[in-house]
Formats: structure tokens, sequence, C-alpha cells
């Protein structure tokens, strides 16, 4: 069995791990925005299939038994075109999504369902800015050129970009401590952030609602409809074209 795993996530590397330790033929796509990604177990491919019918292609040319998107939640052009091409080569296809964040007692949350929107949220709401939301899609936050963003993200971010801006490059987990101390050394007031789900960086939450500081989070995306969602690696394990 061949089994192609649309990766990038902790998940999608787990899912390879396990399936490969089962003798199977484990291909992980990476679509190559990161510089220095983990490399999963088995084969690996990086950069894009042309879309959804270069990939449709691609299932058919490697005889892809199985089709796994276990990409980023706010990846949302390759899971309609994995679910595109899935369709046109008759491969299953199953997204593995992991739950997202929940808001406890205290939190300040403002849900928006954009980055475009999260920066219409801004004003009025802080004036120093943790921004969580990765390099790409600073433009949304170019015209606040009254604020101060404090910018972290896993590669360089290039323009354009906000004006006053402080780039951290890091990579998580984040400790509760670390984000506790990066709140205070920066006098941050407001964060924003996509609702990854990610335990790996949700103390940067926890953090925040103990400082008293609003969060703007963007919602996810919608996983096409029709396609079935595992929430863990161990249950995507348990989908029945796996076994």
């Amino acid at each position: 069995m061949h089994v192609l795993i649309l990766g990038g996530t902790t998940e999608a590397r787990a899912l390879a791990e396990a399936l490969h330790d089962r003798g199977l033929r484990v291909t992980t796509s990476l679509a190559g925005r990161v510089a220095a990604p983990r490399l999963p177990r088995g084969e690996v491919r990086v950069g894009g299939f042309g879309g959804a019918e270069g990939l449709a292609d691609w299932l058919r040319e490697q005889q892809v038994d199985v089709l796994i998107d276990a990409t980023h939640p706010f990846a949302g052009t390759i899971s309609f075109n994995a679910a595109r091409a899935a369709d046109q080569a008759h491969v299953p296809l199953l997204a593995v999504r992991r739950p997202g964040w929940v808001p406890a007692e205290g939190d300040d949350w403002h849900l928006v369902d954009s980055l475009p929107q999260a920066a219409a949220a801004l004003p009025g709401l802080g004036e120093r800015v943790f921004l969580t939301t990765g390099r790409m899609g600073l433009a949304s936050f170019v015209h606040l050129d009254t604020l101060w963003f404090l910018v972290r993200s896993v590669d360089a971010p290039e323009p354009p970009f906000p004006a006053r801006m402080e780039v951290l490059l890091d990579r998580g987990p984040f400790t509760l401590d670390s984000e506790r101390e990066l709140l205070r050394r920066h006098a941050i007031d407001v964060l924003v952030t996509k609702d990854s789900g990610a335990a790996a960086t949700a103390p940067k939450l926890t953090a925040a609602r103990e400082a008293g500081i609003p969060v703007v989070l963007v919602r996810r995306p919608p996983v096409p409809e029709g396609v079935p969602v595992a929430s863990t690696v161990e249950e995507a394990l348990r989908w029945t074209p796996l076994r």
C-alpha cells in the first residue's frame, strides 16, 4: 500500500512514522515554505503539485492507495485541492485536524474570520501587538502605522510588513514561563493568533489570560464537505482504509 501524506505538522510526522513502521510505503509532501523543515520518515517530496489536476495525476502515476491531508488547519487551498484530486483519482481521503482551542474562564477572545478582520479589530484593543500568525499575510497589518508589532515566525518575513516591527525567529514548543517573560519584556498588550489548536503553542493563550491581555483569534477555514476527519493520529490509524 502506498500512502501520500500532505504534511508539515506534528501529526503528519507521527503518522508517517507509524505507517512506515507498519511496513507501508509512505510519501510525505511538504509545501516548501519553511527553509529547514523537520523531515518525517519515509519518502519526502517538496513543492506543489500544480493544483487539483496535478495532484490527481500524481496520485495515479505513483499508484497511491490512500491520501491523508495532515496539513496545517489554515492551509485551506491544498485541502480543497486534495478533495477534488481524491475524487478524480478515486482515492480515499482522510483529513487530520487537531481539536481547536477552547476558551477558559478569564479569556478575552475576539473571534474573526481572516487576517484583514484581525487587523480591523486591533485599534482600541492595544498598541503593542504580539503577532503569531506566521510570516505570510503581514500585508494585512501594514496600514496600522500607530501600532508596534512583535512578529514571531520560523523564517524571516518578506515585505510588505508593518513599519514598526520587531521579528523574533523561533520555533515551538514554547513554555508558559517563556511566554510570560516575552509578554512582560516587550510590554505586549494584545495578542493576535490563529486557532491552530497545537499544544506546543497554547501557552501564549494562558500567559495572555493571566496578564489580562485580549486575544484576537482567527477562526479556522472549514474542511471540504464530505471529507472524513480524524482529530488524533490514533484515530487516523484506525481509519478503515489503513487497516
